[in-house]
């Protein structure tokens, strides 16, 4: 019987490696992304006090069509550099959340970017 790795568990250390080397301050903080197969989100995290400063998602109101594509990782990327650029919050770390830097979690760095976040 052939047994089938978890590719989330994969993921889960994936996630934990990386974070053991980023971590969010207040100068700097954390733009975390997680990715599933219906939706994308995105939030903008200070971990010296623990709070989440921003978010956006596909799954909040504001969003109309499929959000497990590469327009909802832009749509998202743009939203998040928008309310970050609201509060304040010009430079960030970003923090792939395990996923490979590819399709939906690269789209939505571009649009963070073109939004104009630095990181």
């Amino acid at each position: 019987m052939v047994s089938r790795k978890d590719s989330n568990q994969a993921r889960l250390k994936r996630h934990k490696r990386v974070r053991a080397k980023i971590s969010g301050t207040s100068a700097r903080p954390r733009l975390a992304v997680y990715r599933s197969n219906a939706n994308i989100s995105a939030q903008i995290i200070d971990d010296e006090k623990g709070v989440t400063l921003v978010s956006a998602s596909t799954y909040g109101s504001g969003f109309d069509g499929n959000g497990g594509n590469k327009e909802a990782a832009k749509f998202v990327g743009k939203k998040i550099a928008e309310k970050a650029l609201e509060a304040g919050i010009t430079e960030v770390v970003f923090d792939r959340g395990g996923y490979l830097f590819h399709g939906r979690v690269s789209e939505l760095a571009a649009a963070a970017r073109e939004g104009g976040l630095k990181f």
